[in-house]
């Protein structure tokens, strides 16, 4: 059983993924994955430093993901140029990860744009977590450090979270608190 995880940044996915990784699922996080592709050596990361230049990297020759973010967010076209050199990578990456899991293997695929990069099709479920754009800013500032101003351009550079709620088979709420979100996950393993 493949589950797709997604649902608009800081709507609650991570801890979604953290209570199915204890009950036995296996879970495939996306956003690592992209850390992955992008770390020195990797082409993905000369292509980056080739489009954005070397501003973009750490002493250590590392990406400075933090400036890339200031760079590619608020700018659509830029956006689009570093999703271009990441997503091929990722979806690279996670193929082959998806052909070496076990077939009695409950498996989910942690993945912010799940629909655009078309998981889904490939999903037994899909699950959609979501929360007040309210609650998505305040758990950027206070989570993640961001400004407000920060967290809005992350959230205006994302799909509206109403096109995925419409496209999930599984709906978590993530509004009320921990144990509410936790108890909605159990139901809905329980009916896997």
């Amino acid at each position: 059983m493949l589950i797709g995880l997604t649902g608009n940044i800081a709507t609650g996915k991570s801890t979604v993924a953290g209570i199915l990784r204890a009950l036995g699922a296996e879970v495939i996080d996306a956003d690592q994955v992209a850390r992955q592709v992008v770390q020195p050596g990797q082409p993905a990361l000369a292509q980056i430093v080739q489009t954005f230049g070397r501003e973009v990297l750490l002493p250590s020759g590392e990406l400075d993901r933090a400036k890339l973010a200031r760079v590619v967010f608020g700018d659509q076209a830029k956006l689009q140029q570093l999703e271009a050199i990441v997503h091929p990578a990722v979806r690279q990456a996670i193929q082959g990860m998806l052909r070496d899991r076990q077939e009695e293997e409950v498996v989910v695929l942690e993945a912010i744009k799940l629909f655009e990069a078309g998981w889904d099709r490939r999903c037994d479920q899909v699950w959609v977590t979501y929360c007040l754009p309210d609650q998505q800013i305040a758990r950027l500032v206070h989570l993640r450090g961001m400004s407000v101003e920060e967290a809005r351009l992350r959230i205006a550079a994302q799909a509206p979270q109403a096109e995925k709620i419409a496209r999930a088979d599984v709906l978590i709420d993530t509004t009320q608190g921990l144990n509410y979100t936790r108890r909605q996950v159990l139901a809905a393993w329980e009916m896997l």
